[in-house]
This record gives C-alpha cells, structure tokens and sequence, in this order.
C-alpha cells in the first residue's frame, strides 16, 4: 500500500528562492544571475505577506542570503527544504523535465537575436502570408501585438516573435488570420524546430481580439512541444495504470506523454486552481497523482518585471491555499515548489538560475520540519517511491522524510 493515496504537485511557475551555486555561469542581458533572488527581493522591495506557506515552513528553508522571504514558523505543520537544478538550462520545459526525473545535458536553443531568416521564409512559403521582420526578436506577448497587431490587421502578415525561454511564437487577430489556420501554421514551424541548429521546446499560438489600443489575448493560446527524450515517473505512474492528472500547461510541456486526465488550459492562476479542486472532488480520482502549473507569476509579472503584480499573485494564491488543503483527503500529500526562478527586480527579462521551495503538507501528518536540501528530480523520485514504480533517470527519494 502506498504511504499516501493521492499525491498533488503545485509548480508556482518561476517563484525561486534564491540563487544556486551555478547561477554565475547563466546570465541575463548580459549579467550573471549569481544575485538573483526572487522571494527575497520581491520581499525587500515591496513586502510579502503568505502567512499560509509561511506556516507550512516557507519562512524556514534556509538561505545564503541575508533576505529574508517570511518569517518562520517555531512549529510549521509541513516539511519543507530548497532543491538545486542538475540541469543545463533555466526554462519551463528543462525545470518541469528534471522534476519529473530527467537530466537535460544539453540545453534547447533560444535566440536572443531572433530567429534565422531560413526559418522566417520556409513559414512564409508554407502559409503564403509575410512575415513581420521587426517583430522577430525576444519580445513582451502584449507589446508584440500592440506595436504590431495594427499592422496585421492591414496586411495580414504574420507576428513571429520569441522570449528568454527556447519558443517560437506565433500571434495572430482571431478575425484576420482563423484559429484553424494558425494552428496549422503552428503546426507546420513545429516540424522545421525538432533539431539543431534550431531545437525549440515549444511553438505556442497566441491568438488575441480587438481593436488597436484594446487588444487582449484569449483563451485559445496552443503549446506544441516535443516530447521528453526519455520515461520520466509520468510514464511509469501511467504504464502501472495510474491515474496522472495534469492541471494547465503541463499536459502541453510533456507533450501529453504519461498523462491520462487532462484538466484543460489555465485561464488564469485563480482558474487553474479551481481545475485542481475539481480534480481532487472528482469521484474518479481515487488514487494517484495531480501535476499543477501555474503560469501567471511568470508570465505576468517576471517577465515583465513587475515585483508589485508578482506580490499580489502570491498573495492571491495563499489565500487560496487553505481551500486546496481543504479538498485533501487524510491520506493526500499536497507539494508546492517551483521550475526556475524568475526575479522581477533584476535586469533583463530572463528567467535567473536558482533554487526552488518545496513544501509539503498532510493531514496525516506527525511531525514537520526541514528536510535536507536535494535537486529538482528528487520530486519524482520520492512520486515513484511513493507509488512503487521505477524512478526516471536521476532522483532520490525523500518519502521516509515525510512521517
């Protein structure tokens, strides 16, 4: 029997805590990440008040830096620690791979200077339709389409723009350019990205609506990834006929691979946790794992290095922690931890190399404290443990830990 029944995932998507040892060796617009601290620089420049982690044991993982996150707890009612990426990059599909038990030698490719011209016009020939040559280069998804939405609505020509993390983007005017169409256009820029010297994680379609000056992104947003080079703990929690339910974006990021319940697209970080109580009420959910990401810190806020709307994201999900701790059963096991860091107070608009939080809580629990520091993959390898399947390709479990 397992020791727990269920167990739920949370990745805060780009909530680090703190720089690694490593973070000097990756840089962002040209400065090293080595004083990169997302929770402690978000805390010192504008506050931070979740005092439900903080009672899990936020405020007790142990840090180099003289920043504090939040206080800590003298009697938390969860474990808690920080976890160090083994991995070779500092994005969304490296972070949420290792954490599933996979070790990323080599890292996707990204352009800082845009994408390669042969590129540009092998979509131009297949879609028949002009590419935006001022647009292709790592921009905001907002400011992309205002500069340029305009334009598209005259020409029809196509916006193609990339970020910090190795994608290849694609938006378009839902009335100018059909979701159909775009979609195949997508489809089509997934198949000429598989390998070097242009190996994307992703292609994502970002359609939006309106008018020039109103525009806004909708809902029909569409990740094509490439699936992980080798099983990680999804596949074998999958292949043992377990039940593995993904929650937002992580169904794209695995590219649907080990995953048998997909919850849908996040709207918003508010929505994807209603898709995770939902799951969790499910009556068919009886045994297994929930994977959850939630994208908002960093897409809405990190990126666009903005520590006040990052501030309030995390407020906004502690206060809704308590209701996802409601909906555990006494046998659950609820982990919240994050896949990169993402300091909205340094420069550029990178994500920064850091550790990551862990904290874990349930009801059956006995004790709580700190756990000794791990890696990322240490997550799917105490999943695996938990669920007596094989762990993926590096790991160690931590399952005695947590009593």
């Amino acid at each position: 029997m397992p020791k727990f029944n269920r167990m739920h995932l949370v990745v805060l998507d780009s909530v680090g805590i703190g720089a690694a040892p490593d973070a000097n060796n990756f840089v962002n617009a040209g400065v090293p990440d080595g004083a990169s601290d997302t929770l402690g620089h978000i805390s010192k420049a504008v506050g931070l008040n979740v005092p439900n982690m903080a009672k899990l044991g936020l405020g007790n993982i142990p840090r180099e830096q003289a920043l504090k996150t939040v206080p800590a707890e003298s009697n938390p009612t969860g474990y808690a620690t920080k976890l160090e990426e083994v991995s070779l990059g500092k994005d969304t599909m490296t972070g949420h791979w290792e954490i599933m038990g996979l070790n990323i030698t080599e890292p996707f490719d990204t352009f800082w200077n845009g994408f390669p011209e042969e590129i540009l016009t092998k979509i131009e020939e297949f879609s028949g339709r002009k590419v935006i040559r001022e647009a292709n280069k790592p921009y905001s998804g907002t400011a992309v389409i205002d500069d340029f939405g305009p334009r598209q609505m005259e020409t029809g020509e196509l916006i193609i723009y990339t970020s910090a993390d190795p994608v290849l983007q694609i938006a378009a005017h839902e009335d100018i350019i059909p979701l159909d169409e775009l979609y195949r256009i997508c489809e089509y820029a997934r198949s000429i990205t598989l390998e070097r010297p242009a190996l994307l994680g992703r292609i994502i379609a970002r359609p939006y609506v309106g008018e020039p000056g109103n525009f806004t992104r909708t809902a029909n947003r569409r990740d094509l990834a490439v699936s992980p080079f080798a099983p990680t703990v999804l596949d074998k929690l999958n292949e043992a006929g377990i039940d593995t339910y993904a929650v937002g974006k992580i169904n794209d990021i695995f590219n649907g691979a080990g995953i048998n319940h997909d919850m849908g697209h996040n709207k918003s970080n508010s929505h994807g946790i209603d898709n995770l109580i939902k799951a969790m009420k499910s009556e068919e959910f009886k045994h297994g794992f929930s994977f959850t990401n939630l994208v908002d810190f960093d897409a809405l806020y990190g990126h666009r290095r903005d520590p006040h709307g990052y501030r309030d994201c995390l407020h906004e999900f502690d206060e809704r922690l308590p209701e996802i701790i409601a909906a555990m059963k006494e046998d659950d096991l609820l982990m919240i931890t994050a896949d990169h860091g993402n300091d909205p107070t340094y420069v550029g608009t990178d994500h920064t190399r850091e550790y990551i939080p862990f904290l874990a809580y349930s009801p059956s629990f006995k004790g709580s404290g700190l756990i000794p520091v791990g890696h990322f993959a240490d997550i799917s390898a105490t999943v695996a443990d938990n669920f007596g399947v094989e762990k993926a390709m590096i790991g160690e479990s931590f399952l005695d830990k947590l009593v």
